[in-house]
């Protein structure tokens, strides 16, 4: 990561945190915010990059990798600073944090109506690929109503 601005998450940054998410309304019901972060930051093959203004937290993404492709989530930009190139930038230290742990490929998972979300994403160079994605609930717990 060379953006002096991007650093990684602290124990003190996790209520900001969440209060990003919420506000770029990423957080979903059966998604516990602190958890994620709790459970990205237990590991060794994840973390959270923040990237902050000299006031604010103003950009975050989570990235990790499963020993053969990375993944991001929760790529948040603050409201009021979209448009200003944070998250291509968040995107760029993800691709770096991956590169310097031997990762060569970043798979995402954007909902298909998303459009405006897969436009950025297309705009920053990654491209559609044809795959369909399976998912189970195998946590009941935190499965959502509509899918237990």
């Amino acid at each position: 990561m060379t953006d002096q601005r991007i650093s990684e998450i602290t124990d003190a940054d996790v209520a900001e945190v969440i209060e990003l998410w919420r506000a770029s309304g990423l957080t979903r019901p059966w998604n516990d915010p602190e958890a994620d972060i709790a459970f990205a930051r237990s590991a060794e093959n994840a973390t959270i990059l923040l990237l902050r203004e000299p006031d604010r937290l103003a950009a975050s993404a989570m990235v990790g990798h499963d020993g053969h492709r990375g993944t991001v989530y929760y790529l948040a930009v603050a409201p009021g600073d979209r448009g200003r190139g944070l998250g291509r930038d968040m995107m760029r230290a993800a691709e770096a944090w991956l590169l310097g742990r031997g990762v060569r490929k970043l798979n995402l998972v954007v909902r298909a109506e998303n459009e405006h979300v897969i436009s950025f994403y297309r705009a920053i160079g990654y491209e559609v690929e044809e795959r369909t994605n399976l998912a189970r609930w195998i946590d009941p717990d935190r499965a959502p109503a509509s899918k237990q």
